[in-house]
């Protein structure tokens, strides 16, 4: 039998895409849209399972299987799937209200089980859906709707609780970096066991700019670290060392040596080194 190549309209479904205009859901769709053909794997293997939330209309929108199902359970709806089909590449696609507020639980467990499951978190730091109430990301301090003096919570990272539920697959991208969101997808894909995926999305109705820092051309260079196995972690002005406790810190380039700089490995079973560097980032 032939093989059969698979374009991004094959994976393009007939349903009108519904989010609000300048919505960074429709970049990531896109990428993932064109990302499925690499795969080499067909439609009918391929599902995406959701919860709720702006984010998890996802699946209406792939011509592939998919459910979209309810508040907070879909790694455990997913994770059943897996178990019994494992022939399956199976995504689950939640938001960071609906992964770690109602769905807290299932998540970590999800991660904790090293349950063969993609989780692509998109974090915009919001309830979009329900019209901009806080969320389990917003910062300290955050005014909404139902946080009017601003929220008194301590934020979740996380890349950090994925740490902690001792996660085989961690990564953090945007949605605005199609290179780097489809260099991460297709590592994920290529893991076998649960992966973490955070997405840094963008949401221009209830909290637009959220993550201009890392957006904008004056500042976007010195505000990133890649992490690239093998490479020494740095940007274009800082970099990180660790310090003579074995703890790790942020210096300007200016004051270190190349050497002194950490690299990174991303195969290291130890997530302690991680977690350090993750701390950073809050």
């Amino acid at each position: 039998m032939a093989e059969i190549t698979l374009t991004k309209k094959d994976f393009t479904s007939d349903q009108e895409v519904r989010w609000c205009p300048g919505c960074g859901d429709y970049s990531i769709l896109a990428t993932m849209q064109a990302f499925l053909p690499e795969l080499g794997v067909p439609r009918e293997k391929i599902v995406f399972i959701s919860g709720i939330g702006c984010s998890s209309r996802f699946p209406y929108y792939l011509e592939t299987f998919g459910m979209h199902s309810i508040h907070g359970r879909a790694p455990a709806i997913a994770s059943g799937l897996t178990i019994s089909r494992p022939d399956l590449t199976v995504f689950v696609i939640t938001g960071d209200g609906d992964a770690l507020s109602i769905g807290g639980n299932h998540f970590i467990h999800a991660l904790r089980r090293n349950v063969d499951l993609k989780i692509m978190l998109f974090n915009n730091r919001i309830y979009g859906l329900t019209k901009g109430q806080y969320s389990p990301t917003s910062e300290a301090g955050k005014i909404t709707k139902s946080t009017p003096v601003g929220s008194l919570d301590t934020p979740f990272n996380p890349v950090s609780l994925g740490l902690g539920a001792e996660a085989t697959f961690i990564a953090r991208t945007i949605d605005s970096d199609r290179k780097h969101l489809t260099g991460v997808l297709q590592a994920a894909t290529k893991h076998k066991g649960s992966a973490l995926i955070e997405i840094y999305q963008n949401c221009p109705i209830f909290n637009d700019g959220a993550f201009d820092t890392i957006k904008d051309g004056n500042s976007r260079e010195g505000a990133l670290l890649h992490l690239i196995h093998g490479e020494p972690i740095k940007s274009t002005t800082h970099a990180v060392v660790r310090k003579d406790d074995g703890d790790l810190e942020m210096r300007p380039l200016s004051e270190i040596n190349e050497v002194d700089i950490v690299v990174h490995d991303a195969h290291r079973v130890d997530p302690t080194y991680a977690f350090a560097l993750s701390r950073l980032h809050q």
